[in-house]
């Protein structure tokens, strides 16, 4: 699903002019995206949880000719589906808490 799809699917469920639509999903990624550049989580309760994740230097090979190389440490983007995502995707139906 692209963004545009996204937009469209929202207005036709929500009724909402499609440029209303645009700005909240533009404002959401964008909330979403300056929380995540400083390194916070972003959890949507029901939906997952999105964080960075610290990756360490380390020393790796080139395939080329295995001389040794130095991978750098970076920042890498994580996401963990929440329970209702996990069970709507895998046909069950969510269990309720008793």
């Amino acid at each position: 699903m692209t963004k545009a799809e996204l937009i469209d699917e929202v207005t036709e469920i929500t009724g909402l002019k499609k440029k209303d639509v645009t700005g909240v999903v533009e404002a959401v990624f964008s909330t979403m995206t300056a929380r995540l550049k400083k390194h916070q989580k972003v959890q949507i309760v029901g939906f997952g949880t999105f964080e960075t994740r610290r990756r360490k230097a380390r020393v790796g090979r080139d395939p080329r000719n295995q001389s040794k190389i130095r991978i750098p440490a970076s920042w890498s983007l994580g996401f963990r589906p929440g329970k209702q995502l996990k069970s709507a995707v895998s046909g069950r139906a969510a269990r309720r808490a008793r």
